[in-house]
């Protein structure tokens, strides 16, 4: 039986956040939240290492597709499409049970530490090549997610 992502991240929030206020209590916010991002940093990047060593396929656009469609399992997230190459990809998520969830828990900001600073990490597993640009996220409150990727040297 595969568990879907969204279920994952739920499963794995029982035990996290109750983890991390701990240790925000006890190392004070800041140092703990340093401590969180890069201990599931390397996790994630590891995972997006992976993830891209497994792809015959090279491009960009395609491989972020994929790795999307992944995420999305579960019904987790609604999401367009408006660039896909080579080089470079683009995606709006329109609605995100990820944050949902971590809203309807009253901990927003505990699923952006948990789950939306790990698109970084994978996208820096994709290779030193490639770049994402998010400037908001639903989670923080924003109407939609904009990720756009992009490898180093394009021209697009």
């Amino acid at each position: 039986m595969t568990v879907s992502v969204i279920e994952q991240a739920k499963i794995q929030a029982q035990v996290l956040i109750p983890l991390v206020k701990a240790m925000q209590a006890e190392l004070g916010k800041e140092k703990a939240d340093r401590l969180v991002r890069k201990a599931l940093g390397d996790l994630y990047r590891r995972f997006g290492e992976e993830f891209w060593k497994s792809r015959s396929e090279p491009s960009l656009g395609k491989s972020v597709a994929s790795a999307f469609k992944t995420y999305a399992q579960g019904d987790a997230l609604d999401y367009r499409v408006s660039e896909q190459s080579p080089d470079a990809a683009s995606l709006d998520v329109t609605r995100c049970r990820y944050a949902e969830f971590y809203k309807a828990l009253g901990e927003p900001e505990l699923g952006f530490l948990l789950v939306c600073m790990s698109d970084f990490a994978v996208a820096e597993g994709f290779g030193p090549d490639v770049k994402l640009t998010r400037t908001q996220t639903i989670m923080q409150g924003a109407p939609h997610c904009d990720f756009r990727y992009r490898r180093a040297g394009s021209t697009e």
